[in-house]
């Protein structure tokens, strides 16, 4: 069975072998197993990026910001999507933003600075002929007899500068001669503009005349009946009493703001405007049952008289609101929901996925129960004895969603994990219940036996070697480095060619092995051992080169002759 975990670990595979559409499916897996980890958002808008699905890519990193405002990352991801669809005061801001929660994180202060950088970065000219006005273009003038004369008047001169940083101003200034005649050197004499003298003058504008507003062409009333024109009527004073009760709205005179909308609902009862506006009051006044009950009557009204979808949609938005006030989760999703039926908007949209985030960390959050967790424990334990692995996992899984933050169950969890063979899954587990209590030696004693069936000695010795500095006599951790020790001095011995090359390259896919490889000190060292034994015996002596040393060997990365 398939954890969150390795849906992103197919994802990071994916993403890094440039297969993007089939990254974010894996990701999208993760997330519809776990979608309280923000990492998983963070990881598929990059994805969503990199195929330039941009608007996704920003709501995903919306909802990793969302899930974990302190992670810097996730403001990296959003500012990323931002810059790509050109909202670069948003980028902008996003980073500022990420910094301000964040701290001084190297990735957001780098992008805010490429991201000035590239704002302040001159524009790169379309002009065909921006290439003439070139630095050269002074000594050119400089060189001809009439034109240097021009270089001392200050007017000429700054025309001259601002035709060098922005070419397309040339259209400014056709009606200057001086130009002209620089235009032509700078073509090398190709281009005639004829005779300046005889160029013709700039027409002269006519002061300009205030424009009279236009009056309003009169209606036609003529076809009415009696009736009707009364309706006609009403429906403009309607309109009128609307708009003064929203200038009331605007200076918080809710009473009278009411007052107005119900004088434009008696007049025209067919509009559901005016009782969709007469909900705002109560909105502003946190009435949020009375809201929603206007809502419904506008909306009543909305349907009858085939009113927009838009008019619709902006109801039911706010009743949405109104219940997202009132902690009626579920509710306000259904509402924006019907909302988005009626006519899709960017803004519901937004608030839609955010609730739907609020909800489901509300949901994990009641489901904790720290009796039924330890309940669910026991059940496991006694499926674990009588090596009934499903019913184990299930119990166990269901005990993690019962108490999260318990590392004793997530350890035994990444224990029966292993019995079928989901290592990946087991270390997520033990790497969790590490996070949250970084001296359970239980736990390192755990993680080194998951690096021992993995093949990873070297990481596996790391892990036992940590237990023991918090326990110094932890019996698990003290057999589990002994006998991980001997199976790194002993394997290789008793290995054939091809098992060394597998193990080798196991230990190169491991980006730790990779970074020691690289570090250039190391290399020396490495170079040392085979031209200057002394020199290499000599840094030995500095832990950290023995330390680094031994993961190679134990990764079977470097061999030792016996």
């Amino acid at each position: 069975m398939s954890t969150a975990a390795d849906f992103k670990a197919l994802g990071n595979a994916s993403l890094q072998a440039g297969d993007f559409p089939q990254a974010i499916i894996h990701y999208t897996s993760a997330i519809d197993l776990d979608g309280t980890n923000h990492v998983f958002y963070s990881n598929r808008s990059a994805a969503y990026l990199s195929s330039n699905q941009n608007q996704k890519a920003l709501d995903d990193g919306e909802s990793c910001i969302g899930l974990n405002p302190t992670w810097a990352k996730g403001y990296t991801r959003k500012a990323a999507a931002l810059w790509k669809l050109s909202r670069l005061n948003d980028a902008e801001a996003c980073y500022n933003s990420g910094i301000e929660k964040c701290g001084e994180d190297k990735s957001l202060v780098e992008g805010l600075k490429k991201l000035i950088d590239s704002k302040n970065a001159p524009p790169v000219s379309s002009n065909p002929m921006a290439n003439i006005f070139g630095p050269g273009l002074i000594n050119k003038i400089g060189g001809d007899p009439k034109l240097k004369e021009y270089l001392s008047d200050p007017t000429f001169m700054s025309k001259i500068e601002m035709l060098q940083k922005n070419p397309n101003s040339l259209q400014m200034m056709m009606g200057d001669p001086r130009i002209m005649e620089v235009l032509q050197l700078a073509l090398g004499g190709n281009v005639s503009f004829g005779n300046p003298d005889e160029a013709p003058e700039a027409p002269k504008k006519d002061p300009e005349k205030k424009k009279e507003p236009e009056p309003e062409p009169e209606e036609d009333t003529s076809w009415m009946n009696e009736e009707e024109l009364k309706k006609h009527e009403d429906k403009k004073l309607a309109k009128k009493k609307k708009e003064e009760g929203n200038e009331k709205y605007k200076v918080k005179a809710f009473d009278e703001a009411i007052a107005f909308y119900d004088e434009a609902i008696a007049l025209d009862p067919t509009n559901m405007t005016y009782i969709t506006n007469k909900s705002a009051v109560f909105f502003a006044r946190k009435e949020w049952d009375l809201c929603i009950s206007i809502c419904e009557e506008g909306l009543k009204v909305g349907k009858e008289n085939y009113a927009p979808f838009e008019d619709r949609a902006k109801a039911l938005t706010r009743m949405g609101k109104c219940y997202h006030k009132k902690k009626e989760l579920g509710k306000a999703i259904e509402m924006y929901k019907a909302s988005q039926l009626e006519a899709f908007q960017k803004d519901t949209e937004r608030l839609l996925k955010n609730l739907e985030l609020e909800k489901r960390k509300k949901d994990v959050a009641e489901y904790q129960d720290p009796e039924k967790a330890e309940e669910a424990k026991q059940r496991g334990n006694d499926a674990f004895r009588a090596q009934n692995w499903p019913d184990a996992i299930k119990n166990y899984e269901e005990a993690v969603k019962r108490a999260p933050t318990n590392p004793a169950i997530r350890n035994n969890l990444a224990a029966v994990l292993c019995k079928v063979m989901d290592f990946n899954g087991a270390k997520m587990h033990v790497d969790k219940a590490l996070e949250l209590d970084e001296k359970y030696v239980k736990a390192y004693a755990r993680k080194g036996d998951i690096h021992v069936l993995m093949k990873e000695n070297h990481k596996a010795l790391e892990a036992y070697r940590a237990g023991l500095a918090i326990e110094a006599n932890n019996k698990a951790c003290m057999e589990g480095a002994t006998k991980v020790t001997q199976l790194i001095n002993a394997g290789a011995a008793n290995m054939s060619e091809e098992e060394k090359q597998e193990r080798a390259a196991h230990g190169m896919a491991d980006p730790e092995i990779q970074a020691i490889l690289q570090d250039p000190i190391i290399r020396q060292v490495l170079q040392d051992f085979q031209e200057n034994p002394n020199a290499a015996q000599q840094a030995m002596k500095d832990v950290s080169v023995s330390t680094k040393i031994e993961k190679l060997i134990a990764a079977g990365v470097l061999q030792v002759g016996r």
